[in-house]
Protein backbone atom coordinates (compact mmCIF):
# COMPACT_ATOMS: atom_id res chain seq x y z
CA UNK A 1 0.00 0.00 0.00
CA UNK A 2 1.45 3.27 -0.96
CA UNK A 3 0.46 6.60 0.40
CA UNK A 4 0.63 10.24 -1.93
CA UNK A 5 0.26 13.22 0.41
CA UNK A 6 -0.96 15.78 -2.71
CA UNK A 7 -2.29 18.67 -0.76
CA UNK A 8 -3.02 20.03 2.48
CA UNK A 9 0.56 18.68 3.55
CA UNK A 10 2.43 22.05 5.01
CA UNK A 11 -0.30 23.90 4.64
CA UNK A 12 -4.12 23.79 5.47
CA UNK A 13 -5.26 23.70 2.27
CA UNK A 14 -6.19 21.93 -1.05
CA UNK A 15 -6.88 18.61 0.79
CA UNK A 16 -5.68 15.41 -1.17
CA UNK A 17 -4.21 12.21 -0.23
CA UNK A 18 -3.80 9.29 -2.87
CA UNK A 19 -4.09 5.95 -1.53
CA UNK A 20 -2.82 2.68 -3.95
CA UNK A 21 -3.68 -0.27 -2.81
CA UNK A 22 -4.81 -3.43 -4.61
CA UNK A 23 -4.55 -1.79 -8.15
CA UNK A 24 -6.90 0.93 -6.87
CA UNK A 25 -6.37 4.19 -6.79
CA UNK A 26 -8.49 6.20 -4.10
CA UNK A 27 -8.09 9.83 -3.83
CA UNK A 28 -9.27 11.21 0.11
CA UNK A 29 -10.80 14.60 -0.95
CA UNK A 30 -10.28 16.58 -3.20
CA UNK A 31 -9.84 20.66 -1.99
CA UNK A 32 -9.18 23.91 -3.82
CA UNK A 33 -5.63 25.39 -2.61
CA UNK A 34 -6.42 28.61 -1.37
CA UNK A 35 -3.46 31.08 -1.07
CA UNK A 36 -1.32 33.47 -3.54
CA UNK A 37 -3.51 33.79 -6.65
CA UNK A 38 -1.28 32.54 -9.44
CA UNK A 39 -0.09 29.76 -7.45
CA UNK A 40 -3.45 28.49 -6.89
CA UNK A 41 -4.54 28.94 -9.96
CA UNK A 42 -1.25 27.00 -11.27
CA UNK A 43 -1.94 23.92 -8.28
CA UNK A 44 -5.35 23.74 -8.95
CA UNK A 45 -5.27 23.65 -12.91
CA UNK A 46 -2.64 20.75 -12.47
CA UNK A 47 -3.46 17.81 -10.49
CA UNK A 48 0.02 15.78 -9.69
CA UNK A 49 -1.84 12.29 -11.08
CA UNK A 50 -4.04 11.52 -13.99
CA UNK A 51 -7.25 12.27 -12.93
CA UNK A 52 -8.83 9.76 -15.48
CA UNK A 53 -6.29 6.84 -13.22
CA UNK A 54 -8.16 7.48 -10.08
CA UNK A 55 -10.80 5.08 -9.25
CA UNK A 56 -13.04 6.50 -6.47
CA UNK A 57 -12.82 10.00 -4.28
CA UNK A 58 -14.27 9.57 -0.60
CA UNK A 59 -14.99 13.30 0.49
CA UNK A 60 -14.45 13.87 4.04
CA UNK A 61 -17.18 17.23 3.89
CA UNK A 62 -18.17 19.99 1.45
CA UNK A 63 -15.77 22.67 2.70
CA UNK A 64 -13.56 24.40 -0.57
CA UNK A 65 -10.55 23.28 0.54
CA UNK A 66 -11.52 19.32 0.65
CA UNK A 67 -14.29 19.30 -2.20
CA UNK A 68 -13.87 22.46 -4.49
CA UNK A 69 -11.53 20.66 -7.09
CA UNK A 70 -13.76 18.08 -7.88
CA UNK A 71 -15.81 19.40 -9.91
CA UNK A 72 -12.09 20.04 -12.19
CA UNK A 73 -10.67 16.69 -11.07
CA UNK A 74 -14.18 15.29 -13.77
CA UNK A 75 -13.21 17.69 -16.12
CA UNK A 76 -10.34 16.09 -17.00
CA UNK A 77 -11.50 12.50 -17.02
CA UNK A 78 -12.35 11.11 -13.43
CA UNK A 79 -15.33 9.20 -14.36
CA UNK A 80 -16.05 6.39 -10.72
CA UNK A 81 -17.74 7.44 -7.94
CA UNK A 82 -17.78 10.30 -5.24
CA UNK A 83 -18.49 8.83 -1.85
CA UNK A 84 -19.94 11.50 1.29
CA UNK A 85 -22.72 11.81 3.53
CA UNK A 86 -25.91 12.35 2.41
CA UNK A 87 -25.66 15.77 4.06
CA UNK A 88 -22.34 16.77 2.30
CA UNK A 89 -23.66 16.22 -0.89
CA UNK A 90 -26.42 18.18 -0.51
CA UNK A 91 -24.43 21.28 0.84
CA UNK A 92 -22.03 20.33 -2.30
CA UNK A 93 -25.15 20.66 -4.53
CA UNK A 94 -25.05 24.56 -3.33
CA UNK A 95 -21.50 25.08 -2.79
CA UNK A 96 -19.66 23.88 -5.79
CA UNK A 97 -22.02 26.16 -8.19
CA UNK A 98 -21.01 29.18 -5.97
CA UNK A 99 -17.29 28.34 -6.07
CA UNK A 100 -17.58 27.29 -10.12
CA UNK A 101 -19.36 30.95 -10.24
CA UNK A 102 -16.84 33.27 -8.01
CA UNK A 103 -14.26 31.71 -10.49
CA UNK A 104 -16.22 32.47 -13.79
CA UNK A 105 -16.80 36.24 -12.37
CA UNK A 106 -12.75 36.33 -11.22
CA UNK A 107 -11.82 35.50 -14.16
CA UNK A 108 -14.13 37.53 -16.62
CA UNK A 109 -12.70 40.65 -14.09
CA UNK A 110 -9.19 38.95 -14.85
CA UNK A 111 -9.33 38.76 -18.72
CA UNK A 112 -10.61 42.35 -19.17
CA UNK A 113 -7.20 43.65 -17.76
CA UNK A 114 -5.47 41.04 -19.88
CA UNK A 115 -7.03 42.35 -22.61
CA UNK A 116 -5.62 45.55 -22.25
CA UNK A 117 -2.13 44.44 -21.55
CA UNK A 118 -2.46 42.32 -24.76
CA UNK A 119 -2.64 39.72 -22.98
CA UNK A 120 -4.58 36.06 -23.91
CA UNK A 121 -7.37 35.31 -22.11
CA UNK A 122 -7.94 33.01 -19.57
CA UNK A 123 -10.04 29.92 -18.44
CA UNK A 124 -11.58 28.93 -15.10
CA UNK A 125 -10.21 26.18 -13.28
CA UNK A 126 -13.93 24.76 -13.74
CA UNK A 127 -17.64 26.35 -14.67
CA UNK A 128 -21.27 25.92 -13.08
CA UNK A 129 -21.99 23.72 -15.59
CA UNK A 130 -18.39 21.47 -14.84
CA UNK A 131 -20.03 21.56 -10.99
CA UNK A 132 -23.39 20.21 -11.90
CA UNK A 133 -22.26 17.51 -13.68
CA UNK A 134 -19.45 15.95 -11.17
CA UNK A 135 -22.61 15.87 -8.90
CA UNK A 136 -24.43 13.17 -10.73
CA UNK A 137 -20.93 10.88 -9.27
CA UNK A 138 -21.68 11.41 -5.83
CA UNK A 139 -22.91 8.46 -3.95
CA UNK A 140 -24.04 8.87 -0.48
CA UNK A 141 -23.55 6.59 2.42
CA UNK A 142 -24.47 7.13 6.06
CA UNK A 143 -22.30 6.76 9.37
CA UNK A 144 -21.66 3.57 10.51
CA UNK A 145 -22.44 1.71 7.24
CA UNK A 146 -20.07 -0.13 6.03
CA UNK A 147 -19.27 -0.42 1.76
CA UNK A 148 -16.80 -2.25 -0.26
CA UNK A 149 -15.21 0.21 -2.42
CA UNK A 150 -12.95 -2.24 -4.22
CA UNK A 151 -11.17 -5.29 -4.16
CA UNK A 152 -10.10 -5.98 -0.31
CA UNK A 153 -11.09 -2.30 0.72
CA UNK A 154 -14.28 -1.46 2.64
CA UNK A 155 -15.44 1.81 3.45
CA UNK A 156 -17.33 3.27 6.56
CA UNK A 157 -17.69 7.14 8.05
CA UNK A 158 -18.15 8.31 11.28
CA UNK A 159 -19.04 11.09 12.66
CA UNK A 160 -16.24 14.11 12.54
CA UNK A 161 -18.05 16.95 14.30
CA UNK A 162 -16.84 19.35 12.37
CA UNK A 163 -19.66 20.21 9.97
CA UNK A 164 -22.92 18.81 8.74
CA UNK A 165 -22.81 15.68 7.17
CA UNK A 166 -18.40 15.92 8.11
CA UNK A 167 -17.13 12.17 8.73
CA UNK A 168 -14.04 10.63 9.24
CA UNK A 169 -12.60 7.96 6.60
CA UNK A 170 -12.74 4.74 8.20
CA UNK A 171 -11.07 2.15 5.21
CA UNK A 172 -10.62 -1.57 6.23
CA UNK A 173 -8.05 -2.68 3.81
CA UNK A 174 -6.71 -6.68 2.68
CA UNK A 175 -3.99 -5.55 1.37
CA UNK A 176 -2.76 -8.51 -1.31
CA UNK A 177 0.70 -7.36 -1.92
CA UNK A 178 1.65 -8.35 2.14
CA UNK A 179 -1.63 -10.56 3.34
CA UNK A 180 -2.10 -8.19 6.17
CA UNK A 181 -5.29 -6.37 7.39
CA UNK A 182 -5.02 -2.96 7.92
CA UNK A 183 -7.54 -0.58 9.07
CA UNK A 184 -6.26 3.04 8.31
CA UNK A 185 -8.07 6.17 9.80
CA UNK A 186 -8.45 9.53 8.17
CA UNK A 187 -9.81 12.66 10.23
CA UNK A 188 -10.68 14.58 7.42
CA UNK A 189 -11.49 17.67 9.70
CA UNK A 190 -11.87 17.62 13.92
CA UNK A 191 -14.48 19.28 15.15
CA UNK A 192 -14.68 21.11 18.71
CA UNK A 193 -16.24 18.61 21.34
CA UNK A 194 -19.66 20.48 23.12
CA UNK A 195 -20.59 22.03 19.77
CA UNK A 196 -23.91 23.98 20.01
CA UNK A 197 -25.42 22.19 16.65
CA UNK A 198 -23.35 18.47 16.21
CA UNK A 199 -22.71 15.78 18.17
CA UNK A 200 -19.14 15.45 19.51
CA UNK A 201 -16.53 13.77 16.46
CA UNK A 202 -16.91 9.66 17.10
CA UNK A 203 -14.19 7.52 18.63
CA UNK A 204 -12.37 4.75 16.33
CA UNK A 205 -11.21 1.04 17.05
CA UNK A 206 -8.33 -0.84 16.13
CA UNK A 207 -6.76 1.51 13.97
CA UNK A 208 -3.54 1.06 12.44
CA UNK A 209 -2.58 4.22 10.14
CA UNK A 210 -3.64 7.58 11.21
CA UNK A 211 -3.93 10.90 8.91
CA UNK A 212 -4.47 13.02 11.67
CA UNK A 213 -5.57 16.99 10.49
CA UNK A 214 -3.42 19.48 12.48
CA UNK A 215 -5.14 23.16 11.44
CA UNK A 216 -4.77 24.22 15.54
CA UNK A 217 -1.60 22.13 16.79
CA UNK A 218 -0.10 24.35 19.85
CA UNK A 219 -3.30 26.56 19.86
CA UNK A 220 -5.77 26.68 22.66
CA UNK A 221 -9.26 28.33 22.09
CA UNK A 222 -11.59 30.48 24.02
CA UNK A 223 -13.81 28.71 26.47
CA UNK A 224 -17.44 29.39 25.60
CA UNK A 225 -18.68 30.88 28.55
CA UNK A 226 -15.69 33.91 27.98
CA UNK A 227 -17.27 33.66 24.01
CA UNK A 228 -20.79 34.52 25.59
CA UNK A 229 -19.01 37.69 27.33
CA UNK A 230 -16.94 38.52 24.68
CA UNK A 231 -19.34 38.77 21.97
CA UNK A 232 -22.09 40.09 24.06
CA UNK A 233 -19.35 43.61 24.76
CA UNK A 234 -18.88 43.59 21.27
CA UNK A 235 -22.21 44.44 19.94
CA UNK A 236 -23.04 46.62 23.31
CA UNK A 237 -20.16 48.75 22.17
CA UNK A 238 -21.53 48.45 18.06
CA UNK A 239 -25.07 49.57 19.74
CA UNK A 240 -23.18 52.93 21.57
CA UNK A 241 -21.23 53.53 18.71
CA UNK A 242 -24.08 53.20 16.59
CA UNK A 243 -21.79 51.63 14.07
CA UNK A 244 -21.63 47.76 12.30
CA UNK A 245 -20.04 44.51 13.34
CA UNK A 246 -18.77 42.92 9.82
CA UNK A 247 -17.89 39.18 10.47
CA UNK A 248 -16.52 37.58 7.92
CA UNK A 249 -18.41 33.94 8.01
CA UNK A 250 -18.16 30.66 6.35
CA UNK A 251 -21.75 30.27 4.89
CA UNK A 252 -21.73 26.88 5.85
CA UNK A 253 -21.97 25.68 10.02
CA UNK A 254 -19.87 28.89 10.78
CA UNK A 255 -23.06 31.42 9.76
CA UNK A 256 -25.73 29.07 11.23
CA UNK A 257 -23.58 28.67 14.68
CA UNK A 258 -23.62 32.12 14.83
CA UNK A 259 -27.23 32.53 14.58
CA UNK A 260 -27.63 30.42 16.85
CA UNK A 261 -25.45 32.08 19.49
CA UNK A 262 -26.48 34.93 18.76
CA UNK A 263 -30.42 33.60 19.12
CA UNK A 264 -29.59 32.50 22.65
CA UNK A 265 -28.00 35.27 23.76
CA UNK A 266 -30.82 37.69 22.92
CA UNK A 267 -33.01 34.94 24.85
CA UNK A 268 -30.94 35.68 27.96
CA UNK A 269 -30.78 39.83 27.44
CA UNK A 270 -27.21 39.66 26.59
CA UNK A 271 -28.36 42.75 24.39
CA UNK A 272 -31.24 44.43 22.91
CA UNK A 273 -32.54 44.23 19.36
CA UNK A 274 -30.51 44.55 16.89
CA UNK A 275 -30.78 44.87 13.10
CA UNK A 276 -29.00 41.95 11.95
CA UNK A 277 -28.61 40.61 8.35
CA UNK A 278 -27.19 37.63 6.78
CA UNK A 279 -25.38 38.80 3.17
CA UNK A 280 -25.36 35.55 1.21
CA UNK A 281 -27.44 33.46 -0.93
CA UNK A 282 -25.04 30.35 -0.15
CA UNK A 283 -25.33 30.64 3.66
CA UNK A 284 -28.98 31.24 3.10
CA UNK A 285 -29.72 27.84 0.91
CA UNK A 286 -27.45 26.36 3.37
CA UNK A 287 -29.34 27.28 6.60
CA UNK A 288 -32.22 25.51 4.82
CA UNK A 289 -30.12 22.57 4.08
CA UNK A 290 -29.29 22.12 8.10
CA UNK A 291 -33.16 22.14 8.56
CA UNK A 292 -33.22 19.13 6.32
CA UNK A 293 -30.94 17.08 7.92
CA UNK A 294 -32.45 17.01 11.68
CA UNK A 295 -31.06 13.34 11.81
CA UNK A 296 -27.24 14.85 11.65
CA UNK A 297 -28.00 17.83 14.27
CA UNK A 298 -28.06 17.54 18.31
CA UNK A 299 -31.74 16.15 19.26
CA UNK A 300 -32.55 19.24 21.00
CA UNK A 301 -32.20 21.46 17.73
CA UNK A 302 -34.39 19.37 16.16
CA UNK A 303 -36.65 19.53 18.80
CA UNK A 304 -36.56 23.41 18.72
CA UNK A 305 -37.36 23.11 15.25
CA UNK A 306 -40.40 20.65 15.63
CA UNK A 307 -41.73 22.96 18.12
CA UNK A 308 -41.57 25.74 15.51
CA UNK A 309 -38.84 27.70 17.62
CA UNK A 310 -36.46 28.39 14.53
CA UNK A 311 -32.91 28.02 15.77
CA UNK A 312 -31.77 30.21 13.28
CA UNK A 313 -33.91 32.47 12.87
CA UNK A 314 -35.43 35.57 15.38
CA UNK A 315 -36.39 39.02 15.27
CA UNK A 316 -34.44 41.42 13.88
CA UNK A 317 -32.99 39.09 11.37
CA UNK A 318 -32.77 39.64 7.43
CA UNK A 319 -31.45 37.12 5.24
CA UNK A 320 -30.06 39.06 1.65
CA UNK A 321 -29.90 36.94 -1.73
CA UNK A 322 -30.19 39.54 -4.13
CA UNK A 323 -27.08 41.79 -5.24
CA UNK A 324 -29.34 45.27 -5.03
CA UNK A 325 -30.46 43.69 -1.26
CA UNK A 326 -26.77 43.79 -0.18
CA UNK A 327 -25.45 46.77 -2.16
CA UNK A 328 -28.28 48.85 0.03
CA UNK A 329 -26.65 47.51 2.98
CA UNK A 330 -24.06 50.10 2.75
CA UNK A 331 -26.62 52.69 3.25
CA UNK A 332 -27.79 51.01 6.55
CA UNK A 333 -26.78 53.43 9.49
CA UNK A 334 -25.53 50.99 12.40
CA UNK A 335 -26.03 49.81 14.91
CA UNK A 336 -26.44 46.71 12.98
CA UNK A 337 -24.75 42.96 12.28
CA UNK A 338 -23.16 42.02 8.89
CA UNK A 339 -22.10 38.48 8.56
CA UNK A 340 -21.34 37.92 5.11
CA UNK A 341 -19.17 35.08 3.22
CA UNK A 342 -16.38 34.35 2.62
CA UNK A 343 -14.58 33.40 6.15
CA UNK A 344 -11.18 33.78 4.94
CA UNK A 345 -12.14 37.73 3.23
CA UNK A 346 -10.64 35.93 -0.18
CA UNK A 347 -14.20 36.40 -2.51
CA UNK A 348 -17.74 37.09 -2.15
CA UNK A 349 -20.13 39.92 -0.57
CA UNK A 350 -17.46 40.18 2.30
CA UNK A 351 -14.91 42.04 0.24
CA UNK A 352 -17.79 45.05 -0.79
CA UNK A 353 -18.78 45.10 3.20
CA UNK A 354 -14.73 45.04 4.20
CA UNK A 355 -13.95 48.05 1.63
CA UNK A 356 -16.83 50.46 2.54
CA UNK A 357 -16.43 49.54 6.79
CA UNK A 358 -12.69 49.12 7.07
CA UNK A 359 -11.59 52.73 7.22
CA UNK A 360 -14.25 53.67 10.39
CA UNK A 361 -12.59 53.81 13.56
CA UNK A 362 -16.23 53.33 15.04
CA UNK A 363 -16.96 49.75 13.22
CA UNK A 364 -15.88 46.85 14.45
CA UNK A 365 -14.24 43.18 12.08
CA UNK A 366 -15.23 40.08 14.10
CA UNK A 367 -13.19 36.73 12.78
CA UNK A 368 -15.39 33.86 14.37
CA UNK A 369 -12.62 31.07 12.00
CA UNK A 370 -9.71 30.04 11.08
CA UNK A 371 -7.79 32.02 8.16
CA UNK A 372 -5.16 30.69 5.88
CA UNK A 373 -1.77 32.17 5.39
CA UNK A 374 -1.70 35.01 2.76
CA UNK A 375 -5.13 35.43 2.59
CA UNK A 376 -7.27 38.70 3.52
CA UNK A 377 -8.42 38.06 6.29
CA UNK A 378 -5.38 36.37 7.84
CA UNK A 379 -3.43 39.32 7.21
CA UNK A 380 -6.23 41.57 9.01
CA UNK A 381 -5.66 38.95 11.89
CA UNK A 382 -1.95 39.56 11.53
CA UNK A 383 -2.73 43.14 12.66
CA UNK A 384 -1.72 44.53 9.22
CA UNK A 385 -2.70 48.82 8.91
CA UNK A 386 -2.74 48.55 4.98
CA UNK A 387 -4.53 46.08 2.74
CA UNK A 388 -5.57 45.79 -0.61
CA UNK A 389 -9.17 45.26 -1.80
CA UNK A 390 -10.17 44.71 -5.08
CA UNK A 391 -6.45 45.61 -6.35
CA UNK A 392 -7.03 49.23 -4.17
CA UNK A 393 -5.56 49.86 -1.03
CA UNK A 394 -7.13 50.70 2.34
CA UNK A 395 -6.04 51.85 6.00
CA UNK A 396 -7.60 49.45 8.66
CA UNK A 397 -8.72 51.45 10.85
CA UNK A 398 -11.93 49.50 12.31
CA UNK A 399 -10.87 47.52 15.31
CA UNK A 400 -10.21 43.87 14.31
CA UNK A 401 -11.64 41.64 16.86
CA UNK A 402 -11.14 37.48 16.65
CA UNK A 403 -13.36 34.99 18.34
CA UNK A 404 -11.55 30.93 17.67
CA UNK A 405 -14.47 29.55 20.05
CA UNK A 406 -16.17 29.42 17.01
CA UNK A 407 -13.46 27.48 14.94
CA UNK A 408 -14.41 24.22 13.62
CA UNK A 409 -11.21 22.82 14.37
CA UNK A 410 -10.47 21.09 17.18
CA UNK A 411 -7.56 22.82 19.07
CA UNK A 412 -4.40 20.71 20.41
CA UNK A 413 -5.56 19.63 23.72
CA UNK A 414 -9.07 18.77 22.18
CA UNK A 415 -7.10 16.76 19.01
CA UNK A 416 -4.78 14.87 21.44
CA UNK A 417 -8.24 13.72 23.37
CA UNK A 418 -9.23 12.78 20.48
CA UNK A 419 -6.23 10.39 19.16
CA UNK A 420 -6.16 9.29 22.69
CA UNK A 421 -9.77 7.77 22.27
CA UNK A 422 -8.42 5.99 19.08
CA UNK A 423 -7.37 2.46 19.74
CA UNK A 424 -4.94 0.23 18.28
CA UNK A 425 -1.12 -0.18 17.32
CA UNK A 426 -1.54 3.45 15.51
CA UNK A 427 2.09 2.44 14.19
CA UNK A 428 1.88 5.52 11.78
CA UNK A 429 0.43 8.68 11.99
CA UNK A 430 1.21 11.48 9.12
CA UNK A 431 -0.12 14.99 10.36
CA UNK A 432 -1.32 16.85 7.95
CA UNK A 433 -3.84 19.91 7.24
CA UNK A 434 -1.45 22.35 9.15
CA UNK A 435 1.01 25.06 8.62
CA UNK A 436 4.37 23.82 9.37
CA UNK A 437 5.12 24.97 12.88
CA UNK A 438 1.67 24.11 13.68
CA UNK A 439 2.09 20.76 13.02
CA UNK A 440 5.51 20.30 14.40
CA UNK A 441 3.99 21.34 17.79
CA UNK A 442 1.59 19.00 18.02
CA UNK A 443 4.04 16.02 16.54
CA UNK A 444 6.45 16.86 19.30
CA UNK A 445 3.47 16.64 21.62
CA UNK A 446 2.17 13.34 20.53
CA UNK A 447 6.06 11.43 20.52
CA UNK A 448 6.23 12.60 24.13
CA UNK A 449 3.12 10.93 25.05
CA UNK A 450 3.41 7.82 22.45
CA UNK A 451 7.25 7.20 21.79
CA UNK A 452 6.55 3.68 20.49
CA UNK A 453 5.01 5.31 17.59
CA UNK A 454 6.36 6.51 14.13
CA UNK A 455 4.82 9.96 13.79
CA UNK A 456 5.87 11.91 11.03
CA UNK A 457 4.45 15.34 9.67
CA UNK A 458 3.86 14.97 5.96
CA UNK A 459 5.31 17.06 2.94
CA UNK A 460 3.47 18.06 -0.27
CA UNK A 461 4.07 14.71 -2.71
CA UNK A 462 5.61 12.70 -0.24
CA UNK A 463 5.11 9.02 -0.86
CA UNK A 464 5.20 6.74 1.89
CA UNK A 465 4.56 2.33 1.36
CA UNK A 466 3.96 0.63 4.25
Amino acid sequence: MKITFCGAAGTTTGSQHLIEVNGLRILLDCGLYQGRRAEAFERNQHFPFKPASIDCVVLSHTHIDHSGNLPNLSKQGFTGNIYSTSATRDLCSIMLPDSAHIQESDVEYLNKHRKRDGLDPVEPTYTIIDANRCLRQFVTVGYERSLPIGDGVTLTFINAGHILGSAQVVLDIVDRSDGKKKRLLFSGDIGRPDNDLLDNAATCADVDIVIMESTYGGRTHELPASTSDHICHIIRKVIERRSKLIIPSFAVERTQQLLYTLDKLRAQNCFPLIPTYVDSPLAVSATEIFRMHLDSLKDEVGEALFMQQDPFGFEGLHLVRKVDESKSLNRVKGPAIIISASGMAENGRILHHLKNNIENPNNIILFVGYCAQNTLGWKLRQGMKKVFIFGEEHHVHASIETLDAFSGHADQGELLNWFEGITGPKKHVFLVHGEPERAEVLAEALRESHPEQNITVASRLQEVVL
